[in-house]
């Protein structure tokens, strides 16, 4: 029996990839409803699909950054819930900002979980919380990050959050890592720089590239360099450092920081988004 997929299914490949109702269907068809193949099946059909990215997303809830008073150490979580309309509550976000600051200080989201709030565990606030508002309550996403200096930035609405690490503390810092968070958060890259980048997913964006040139007939001798093209681009749409800085896209994010100091460097970055 063929597959058929389901019409939430289908919009959600659209959502995920912005292509079209019956590319989408047709994509899932032919991957009998993996969505990671069906992604790649319409980025080799020539798709501008956006590449698989690393942050990991969410549903309804609050994202929320914070980072310790001399910016050395900083974390990102998710408090996740069912509705919008509980994600959007006051007491909520009140609750998801005061488990991001103690966050800073757990090595992990289970002791994060184990860590005393007001006499009782936060696992246990939690389940108190669920009960209260009727809503499966839980930590989703727990990222942390240390570095020389620390910068965060909170996308309005509590949907989107980052944390960028600069390789030292100068004049102008404070303002270029919120910046650089900015990015991160706009452009969601894949890694700092082409070094950070998966092997595997170095070799999928080859292969789809390749079979792509194939397709358009271009000479098996010449398909390499066109391939090494292909994958500076690649790096540049995709990684921090090279992307284009969205205050300034005549210059890179690299370039932006070198302004801002000659020596100073993006060191690392973390992002948490919900879906």
């Amino acid at each position: 029996m063929s597959y058929t997929p389901a019409a939430a299914d289908v919009a959600k490949l659209r959502n995920q990839t912005g292509a079209g109702m019956m590319d989408c269907k047709k994509a899932l068809v032919e991957a009998e409803g993996d969505f990671e193949k069906a992604v790649d099946i319409l980025r080799k059909k020539g798709q501008k699909v956006a590449a698989n990215r690393a942050d990991r997303e969410s549903t309804e809830g609050a994202v929320i950054a914070r980072v310790n008073e001399d910016n050395t150490l900083g974390a990102v979580i998710s408090l996740n819930c069912e509705t919008d309309f509980v994600g959007k509550n006051e007491a909520f976000i009140e609750l998801a900002y005061e488990l991001a600051e103690m966050a800073i200080f757990a090595a992990t989201k289970e002791e994060l979980l184990a860590t005393d709030f007001h006499g009782i565990t936060v696992a246990e606030k939690l389940i108190e919380q669920t009960g209260v508002i009727g809503e499966k309550i839980e930590i989703g996403v727990f990222e942390r990050i240390e570095g020389p200096y620390l910068g965060a930035y909170i996308h309005a609405g509590n949907k989107i959050a980052a944390i960028t690490s600069l390789s030292a503390k100068v004049d102008g810092a404070d303002e270029a890592a919120k910046s650089v968070s900015m990015q991160v958060a706009a452009m969601n890259p894949i890694a700092l720089d082409e070094t950070r980048v998966s092997q595997e997913t170095i070799d999928k964006e080859l292969e789809i590239e390749r079979h792509k040139l194939t397709e358009e007939g271009k000479p098996a001798n010449i398909i390499d360099n066109i391939l090494k093209g292909k994958m500076q681009r690649f790096y540049k749409d995709n990684t921090l450092v090279h992307q284009d800085f969205i205050k300034d896209n005549s210059i890179s994010v690299a370039d932006y920081v070198k302004s801002v100091n000659a020596d100073l460097k993006v060191t690392g970055f973390v992002r948490v988004s919900l879906a």
